[in-house]
């Protein structure tokens, strides 16, 4: 079977962080590509405004152009309302029998995964591998992931990463301030942003 890593997210906009953190999990696990896959309408991030799916697809499909490693799936935009991780792994094993998917998220989120929508069939359904970034112990990591395992069952994998103080949320408050935001993003998606004029005030 394949091993195929998936990545969710707004993507709003996609920066590098989001494209190392795909290259580091392809190479940690063993992948022979990284999905990543732009959010319709997270139910985490209801209390905002977030840019159209086509637009943040757009800019997910520049920031992977010509890197065969990568590839960028619209099956939560094209489903409409609230995205639940769990019915996107359930999604690509009717699509992709064939695959094993590993889905990559930073350890962080291993603590809020039992609010998560059916934490039981995302573990189910694919392998977790969490991106440790510094910013929490290996002990308290190890402790809540064999928490997790033995409430839910499935598989949970920790790599090391790169603690990086890039955010989204960083990048549109910058540009909302005429500020740079050169080397954050990829070019082309700074492009786009540019000639769009998105995120300006």
């Amino acid at each position: 079977m394949s091993k195929i890593g998936i990545m969710g997210g707004t993507f709003d906009p996609i920066h590098i962080a989001h494209l190392m953190l795909a290259e580091w999990a392809a190479d940690a696990a063993g992948l022979e590509q990284v999905w990543l896959i732009p959010t319709g309408q997270s139910y985490m991030k209801a209390d905002r405004s977030i840019l159209p799916g086509n637009e943040r697809l757009h800019m997910v499909r520049l920031a992977i152009d010509g890197n065969d490693r990568l590839k960028c799936l619209d099956l939560e935009i094209k489903r409409g309302g609230y995205t639940y991780s769990y019915e996107t792994v359930e999604e690509l094993h009717e699509l992709y029998p064939e695959h094993q998917f590993y889905f990559i998220e930073g350890a962080d989120c291993l603590f809020t995964m039992e609010n998560w929508k059916c934490p039981e069939r995302l573990l189910a359904g694919c392998t977790i591998l969490a991106a440790v970034r510094g910013d929490v112990s290996i002990q308290k990591l190890e402790e809540k992931r064999t928490e997790l395992l033995a409430r839910y069952g499935g598989e949970i994998q920790l790599m090391p990463f790169l603690q990086i103080s890039i955010s989204s949320t960083e990048i549109r408050r910058r540009l909302s301030c005429g500020e740079s935001v050169r080397y954050m993003v990829p070019d082309k998606v700074l492009q786009y942003i540019q000639h769009m004029g998105l995120y300006h005030e």
